[in-house]
């Protein structure tokens, strides 16, 4: 059984996303918090697999909330609810270390796949939306032609599988993309967000970006 804790500032859209979520037998919702100290104390209180995290609550926002959640080392992921794909706020929460973003339009049976995914501990992650929130809200350095000094440390095998996620590719789109078997493309993966010191896949892809490794328009 997969556990959920419900974040937002609004009564009638926790209750909406309960009763979506309640729908499926394998998810449970555990607690609900309506800001993001709430949300923090749910969370110690629970110890949910999943938070679905509203940014925009007052007092203690998501952003902040994710922030303190990850940084105190909690198994929870954060899946960041969001009413616009470009909300300035959802790349920051992404880099906090949130495991994904969805938008609060997205239909029923896409929120119980974003659930499910984040809480196995892959990330969810559009390579589009995020390749437009890079480009609108963070200061890249020019991309290099080289490999860049927070990169050397990866081998070139593990900096091809980089570029790969970086691109939205699942590992079995990069183990055929780079003639490897899919078990091998995990432990490259594990390797890289072990040597980066990142949290997941979304780390990873911000830090692609930010260093200038790789850019929206050639990927």
């Amino acid at each position: 059984m997969t556990t959920v804790v419900v974040a937002d500032d609004q009564a009638l859209v926790r209750e909406g996303l309960r009763l979506i979520l309640t729908t499926a037998p394998d998810l449970e919702v555990v607690g609900e918090a309506s800001d993001g100290d709430e949300a923090l104390a749910e969370v110690r209180r629970t110890r949910p697999d999943v938070v679905l995290m509203d940014i925009r609550m007052p007092g203690t926002d998501g952003l902040e909330a994710t922030r303190r959640l990850v940084a105190g080392g909690a198994s929870t992921r954060v899946l960041v609810l969001t009413t616009f794909d470009l909300d300035e706020y959802v790349y920051a929460a992404l880099k906090a270390g949130a495991s994904g973003f969805l938008l609060k339009s997205a239909p029923h049976q896409q929120l119980l796949h974003a659930v499910r995914t984040v809480a196995t501990g892959q990330a969810l992650l559009d390579p589009t939306v995020t390749a437009r929130l890079v480009e609108r809200f963070v200061a890249r350095p020019p991309v290099v032609d080289g490999v860049p000094e927070a990169l050397r440390q990866l081998t070139p095998r593990e900096l091809d599988v980089l570029r790969e996620v970086a691109a939205g590719r699942s590992n079995a789109e990069v183990a055929a993309a780079l003639h490897l078997g899919e078990t091998t493309v995990k432990g490259h993966v594990a390797h890289v967000l072990a040597k980066l010191g990142l949290r997941d896949r979304v780390q990873a892809v911000v830090l692609a970006y930010e260093t200038g490794f790789i850019s929206p328009e050639r990927g």
